[in-house]
């Protein structure tokens, strides 16, 4: 993962701020490892004060995530975006790196100090946050070949007396399941085919703790991108449906009136095939087009060097 300093200004008259973006290790979940680190550079730089800001959720030795930790020692603090939430970020980072600065620069400061995030909504203000930072709104622009299998899916499917005769019977709770069906086993087939489980270093806590929150976090980004583009996929194969298909003619060949409304059924039911045409779609994409459509830059280069120190 990368670390990377938001731009920020010195109020103070005499300060000047250097940002530095370049690759962390794998180790800097840490977070005694991240601050040794940053200690390390400001020595090395000739740095008064130094604030890593980074993408990866930190925690502490008692299992609590953290907003950021202090090095009082080196003059050296972290700070973790997730635990800023998914929201105004940038104004929150740059409040916080002031923060960490005034509390480093005061000569009182001689202990190191950890910012635990409340237990109660730590976990869910980091899952929105790396959620957020996967936009899982872009995961359709970026699986091109399962965007076309199921478009042409929906097409077909559409135009398929058969189609029309099994969707007009279903009941609603039948065509609620199919729907989730289809997006549950689209997610799977993503997983498993992009291989985008990750699993712990170790047996330890910490690192099993890590790999569900990571976990958790791919399941929730892929689920709001796929339902984004469910809802695509029944707008576009509704627009069809309505310009491609007569009721009377429809009615002709079921044997039974089919009426304006039992288009909206007709679509519901294609929507869902289609979402599985989609999943037959993924499997011609390759194993790096799935991740860099799932992930942020960041989280997909963290991936990649877990990959590479597994190998």
């Amino acid at each position: 993962m990368t670390d990377l300093a938001p731009p920020i200004t010195a109020e103070a008259v005499g300060w000047t701020v250097e940002v530095v973006s370049e690759p962390f290790t794998l180790g800097s979940e840490d977070v005694d490892v991240a601050v040794a680190r940053l200690g390390e550079h400001a020595e090395q730089n000739g740095w008064d004060l130094v604030v890593g800001v980074t993408e990866l959720p930190l925690r502490a030795d008692d299992g609590r995530y953290l907003l950021a930790a202090i090095d009082a020692r080196r003059r050296s603090a972290v700070l973790s975006l997730p635990a800023l939430g998914g929201v105004r970020v940038q104004a929150r980072a740059r409040h916080a790196v002031r923060g960490l600065m005034d509390e480093m620069a005061e000569p009182a400061t001689r202990e190191d100090q950890r910012l635990p995030l409340p237990r109660i909504s730590a976990r869910g203000r980091l899952l929105m946050a790396m959620v957020l930072a996967n936009r899982p709104w872009m995961l359709a622009a970026g699986l091109k070949s399962a965007l076309v299998a199921a478009l042409a899916t929906g097409a077909v499917a559409t135009i398929e007396p058969t189609v029309w005769s099994l969707a007009i019977s279903l009941s609603g709770w039948r065509l609620a399941a199919a729907m989730v069906a289809s997006i549950a086993i689209l997610i799977a087939w993503i997983v498993i085919d992009g291989e985008l489980w990750d699993r712990p270093e170790d047996d330890s806590p910490a690192s099993r703790e890590r790999s569900r929150l990571y976990n958790t976090s791919t399941i929730l980004t892929l689920t709001v991108g796929i339902v984004i583009c469910y809802l695509a996929l029944y707008a576009v194969n509704l627009a069809w449906a309505l310009f491609v298909l007569d009721t009377a003619v429809m009615s002709d060949a079921l044997g039974r009136a089919v009426e304006l409304p039992d288009l909206f059924l007709l679509t519901w039911f294609v929507a869902s095939a289609a979402t599985l045409g989609g999943a037959l779609g993924t499997g011609l994409e390759s194993d790096d087009s799935i991740r860099a459509a799932t992930y942020s830059k960041r989280e997909e280069e963290r991936r990649a060097r877990l990959a590479g120190e597994r190998a």
